[in-house]
């Protein structure tokens, strides 16, 4: 969440003005932040609006359209999860509900899988939310050394509305994982069944649902519908937590492989959740030097300032989500809860931005170098733009407009140039076959 904390309910006028009178005014680097912040979340928008892109006030001056929005609370959330991985709720129901939460841009990270966010984005672009697409890898971390043990790390990756530059190699590495998953949930179920707590399989592949790969809350939930523990708070703190009596480990590939695999598909990596991790200075250190970007500081309940230290100390980005799961429960940080600094904010998109500018770029290219249906394909994955079933069209100077229309979407003119994206009007109209 950024911007500044706005009045809800019904009060009298009076108390409104009092208010008002003691908001505490932007600095010059906040209100510059915000500028440069909100130009982005509405750039979409923007894009779609006429090339004018004007209307006159009410002394006929005239004003960009986007400066109407400038004011509004900007709310960040780059943390949540869907059925598609360990939440409660469907990717266009988790859209809903950070709209009502006063969401402006959203990450669904799943677990493992970036299957929700076309159903995510079908449901943002229909009442005005911006989707980061996201993902939260599962790895292990290596000490490398025999006094220390392994441990559990997860690693955020926050990519361009194009998607990863590589999409088949991280579909790939995440596939390894999710099938990993299923041997992992068969083994803590095993455990389970030697402690006199006796789970089925299928219960807790019917409660994940088809395609899902079941992680721990899946197994969590199982145990409550068996009457073994009264809530899945219990059954982590009895059971399932990290080395637990029922814990069980994957085929979860070394955190820093995921680091660099990240940032080699045009990503933007970030350590979710390091109060968690029994040696964070190590894990981040070593992660640093593996290309990792930030890490989450900010909670619904504030900063930490010892992973702000961190965070300074290894020149990293300060973030944060609430990892929303929609459990329920008071123990569950509410949707959009966390509040980002607008500077935050804009020192994130100062980083990813032109990361994302060149996985774009690459993606582009490729399509450049080979014009075909898959590569186009590649391109409009996450685009409004849909392509009719059997292939693309058979003009390759058609799908450049839809390329450029793309382009005027996710960048900036000045990132347009700056990538020398004009390259792609050269490519020859040369008709290929759906």
């Amino acid at each position: 969440m950024m911007g500044t904390n706005s009045c809800n309910g019904n009060h009298s006028t009076k108390k409104k003005k009092k208010r008002g009178g003691t908001k505490k005014r932007m600095t010059l680097e906040q209100s510059l932040a915000y500028k440069s912040v909100s130009e982005w979340v509405y750039l979409d928008t923007i894009s779609c609006s006429s090339n004018s892109a004007t209307v006159n006030d009410d002394d006929h001056k005239l004003k960009l359209v986007h400066t109407k929005v400038s004011a509004e609370k900007l709310v960040f959330e780059l943390h949540s999860h869907s059925i598609c991985s360990d939440g409660f709720l469907s990717p266009s129901k988790l859209v809903e509900r950070a709209h009502q939460f006063g969401v402006k841009v959203l990450s669904l990270t799943d677990h493992d899988t970036m299957a929700g966010i076309p159903q995510a984005l079908e449901a943002a672009r229909k009442i005005g939310i911006k989707i980061i697409p996201g993902v939260e890898i599962s790895t292990i971390f290596n000490p490398r050394t025999e006094f220390v043990s392994e441990e559990p790390v997860h690693v955020l990756a926050y990519y361009s509305s194009c998607g990863p530059s590589n999409f088949e190699k991280l579909d790939c590495f995440l596939a390894n994982i999710r099938e990993g998953r299923y041997l992992r949930a068969k083994n803590m179920i095993s455990k389970l069944n030697k402690l006199k707590l006796p789970i089925r399989w299928e219960n807790v592949a019917k409660i994940a649902g088809d395609g899902v790969a079941p992680g721990r809350l899946h197994v969590a939930r199982a145990m409550v519908e068996a009457g073994h523990v009264e809530n899945l708070k219990q059954a982590f703190s009895r059971y399932l937590y990290d080395g637990g009596p029922a814990y069980s480990t994957g085929s979860e590939p070394n955190a820093e492989e995921a680091v660099r695999l990240i940032c080699e598909t045009g990503g933007v990596a970030v350590l979710a959740h390091p109060w968690a991790l029994k040696n964070p200075p190590a894990i981040i250190r070593r992660l640093k030097e593996a290309g990792l970007h930030g890490l989450e500081v900010y909670r619904s309940d504030g900063k930490l300032a010892a992973f702000s230290d961190l965070a300074d100390t290894y020149d990293l980005l300060k973030l944060g989500g609430s990892d929303y799961h929609a459990r329920g429960g008071s123990s569950e940080s509410a949707l959009g809860s966390v509040s980002l600094p607008v500077v935050a904010v804009h020192e994130f998109l100062k980083v990813a931005r032109p990361i994302w500018c060149g996985s774009i770029k690459n993606t582009v290219d490729r399509y450049v170098t080979d014009p075909t249906p898959s590569n186009l394909d590649h391109i409009l994955r996450y685009s409004k733009i849909k392509l009719a079933k059997g292939g693309g069209c058979s003009s390759i100077t058609h799908n450049i407009q839809l390329i450029h229309e793309c382009l005027s979407q996710w960048l900036t003119n000045e990132e347009q140039k700056g990538a020398d994206f004009e390259a792609v009007a050269g490519v020859e109209d040369d008709p290929v076959g759906p």
